[in-house]
């Protein structure tokens, strides 16, 4: 739900009130949502256009909807790493079990000469000490992002060394996107077009790559017991014998259990045991628990 900005054709962003966003907020508490998500276009800088704006920026609203509202998790969707406030990463060390320890953050291409010449605000080492702070300031965090293959300009060497800054920085998972010009933006102008089907195999060397750092990531969880939000109804096994649910970790990853029959688990959140990682999934099993029967 989009929470935050309202984005106009033939303008800027322009940020919802705070307090009409923490209202919305309870009402979604209050009917039984148990997990919020704020989004936006440029999530980061909300609050920049309010009066008042040091005092309404996206952590003085996270603050406000975990301490004025019920609702048991709230997630963040996509965030630049430039808008992010000094002193964000303090919020999980007040309200740990509420806000997802989940960051989508945007990294696009893995060397500094690409960052500059997608007019990035942000350099490889600027980006790498933002992800090394979350990480040490909120336990368990899983990190996603968005990488462009590609781009105008993308030399051989290049690709190489952002293929390797990629290795390094453990993503679990990305939205991987060859290069496309759209008419109208200044790089469908730039020289130095990448061959179609050399975008398609820079493609898929990064989603193997991130493929890889999302398996090591998933595994580290193998053993422990994680909170998990199912959803939808659960698929009904072949021999009857119960039904497969999939939910969300706080942590943004996918997990699969089974469970007796006659237990309803959608919109509930329960502790799960993780025994095994099978592709992109989290195998899970939960324990004895007292559900609403079917």
């Amino acid at each position: 739900m989009h929470l935050l900005h309202r984005h106009l054709r033939c303008g800027a962003s322009h940020s919802r009130q705070l307090a009409d966003v923490v209202t919305e907020v309870q009402a979604l508490a209050a009917a039984g949502v148990k997990e919020a998500v704020l989004t936006g276009v440029h999530l980061g800088s909300y609050g920049r256009d309010l009066p008042g704006a040091a005092n309404s920026d996206l952590k003085h609203l996270v603050a406000a909807i975990l301490q004025e509202t019920e609702i048991q998790r709230l997630r963040l969707s996509s965030l630049e790493p430039w808008e992010l406030a000094g002193g964000f990463f303090d919020l999980w060390a007040r309200w740990p079990e509420r806000l997802c320890p989940h960051l989508h953050m945007p990294l696009q291409a893995g060397t500094d000469r690409q960052l500059r010449a997608m007019a990035r605000r942000c350099t490889v080492s600027s980006f790498r000490s933002l992800v090394e702070e979350a990480r040490i300031a909120i336990p368990n965090l899983i990190v996603t992002t968005d990488l462009i293959a590609g781009f105008p300009g993308e030399s051989e060497a290049d690709f190489e060394e952002g293929l390797a800054f990629v290795e390094t920085l453990r993503f679990a998972h990305a939205h991987v996107f060859p290069f496309s010009a759209r008419t109208g933006t200044a790089a469908a102008g730039y020289s130095g077009h990448v061959p179609v089907e050399v975008k398609r195999e820079r493609v898929r060397r990064l989603q193997a790559v991130v493929e890889k750092t999302g398996n090591t990531e998933r595994s580290r969880f193998v053993g422990a017991t994680l909170p998990v939000l199912w959803e939808g109804q659960g698929r009904e096994l072949a021999d009857q014998s119960g039904r497969l649910w999939a939910g969300l970790t706080g942590n943004y990853l996918r997990v699969l259990a089974v469970a007796p029959a006659e237990w309803e688990l959608r919109n509930q959140i329960t502790e799960c045991s993780i025994a095994a990682v099978e592709g992109e999934a989290l195998i899970g099993v939960l324990p004895e628990l007292q559900l609403t029967r079917r």
